[in-house]
Order: C-alpha cells, then structure tokens, then sequence
C-alpha cells in the first residue's frame, strides 16, 4: 500500500511569530524599565528610548532598538523614515526564518525526527534505503520552516504596514488558529483527506 506524505509550506504553523513577538515584548519591557531608571544613559538610549502618548498611559518607542524593531503604522511613516522600515522587514523576516528553523529542532519535527516516526510506522520511500532517509527528508523539512516562517512574517508586515485594525500579528494569529481548528475538523470528518486535497 503506498501513501503520502504532504509537507505543509506552513510546516510551523505561527510558531515563528509568537515566539518573535515573545522576544520583542520582553525587550520593550526591559527598554522601558531601563529607560524610566537610567533615562540619558547613553547605553539604554541605544536600546530604547519611550515618549508618553498624549490623553493616554502608554508610551511608544521613539529611538534605539526598541523603536526599529516596533512596525511603522502607514505608508506616510514608511516615507518620512524608509531605514526603520527596511529594519523592520529584515528583522521579521530573519527571526521568523530562524524560528521556524529552530523550532523543527526542538519540537521533534526535524528531518531526522520524521524518518524515525516514518522507520517506526514501517514505511519507506520508493527509491532510497531507510538510512537514506533522513538525508532526502533533509532537502525539504526546512526549507518548508523556513519559507513558511517567511511567509508569515511577511504578512505580518503587509498587516503592519497597511494600519490594519490592531496589530498585523495579532490578525495572524487568529487567522492562523482558526484556519488550524478548520483544517483539523476537516480531517476528521472527511477520514484524513480534508485539506490535504488541495495541497497543504
């Protein structure tokens, strides 16, 4: 009996991006902290440097660290400093990669996680010895992390960038486990094929 084995772009799911918005609120409440205690600092400029947001209690990042990595709200922000947005985009875009990568390591979804649950199950690949396994699956399993954990951070820029209603990550999220929730009932329902049909 031969099967199938789908390799889904979002391999991660939005594992990358919570764990990048995980990374950067804990620098922004260290940047803030450092900077109500030691404001002038030359060091804790560099990190972050906050301005209270007029009729409400929450600042905002205004230089350093903390504020090239915080997204621009609107094209208009984009123009007026085009440096922060590239910052921006290329700091999403790596760290959503690495954390894709990262995360097949640790969660037991690597390449070598993968052919030994598939050596387990007694299957094999038409073409290769069962030793050979890890090594074609390594072709594949992360380039998927990666592109997937691109992917997502590249919505998230485009949400950020447009000013979407909340943040881009945020709407990534619940997009993203709602989808998760529907393809895991369509699969249940419809004995495993649900959404593997049309190629994820």
């Amino acid at each position: 009996q031969q099967g199938s084995f789908p390799i889904k772009l979002f391999y991660t799911s939005n594992i990358p991006i919570i764990l990048q918005t995980a990374l950067v609120s804990n620098l922004y409440f260290f940047s803030q902290m450092l900077h109500k205690r030691y404001a002038g600092n030359i060091l804790v400029s560099l990190l972050g440097t906050w301005q209270d947001v007029e009729g409400t209690n929450q600042s905002k990042p205004v230089s350093g660290l903390a504020y090239y990595v915080s997204p621009p709200r609107s094209f208009g922000e984009i123009a007026d400093d085009p440096f922060h947005a590239l910052f921006y985009t290329t700091f999403i875009l790596t760290t959503c990669g690495l954390f894709a990568i990262t995360w097949t390591k640790v969660s037991g979804s690597s390449a070598q996680d993968v052919a030994r649950q598939l050596r387990d199950q007694g299957m094999i690949m038409k073409g290769h010895r069962s030793e050979s396994l890890p090594k074609v699956l390594n072709r594949y399993v992360p380039v998927a992390a990666a592109t997937g954990g691109f992917a997502i951070g590249f919505l998230t820029i485009v949400a950020d960038f447009m000013g979407a209603i909340g943040s881009g990550t945020g709407i990534l999220l619940a997009v993203t486990i709602i989808y998760n929730y529907f393809e895991q009932f369509s699969k249940e329902n419809l004995g495993g094929n649900g959404l593997g049909l049309m190629g994820f």
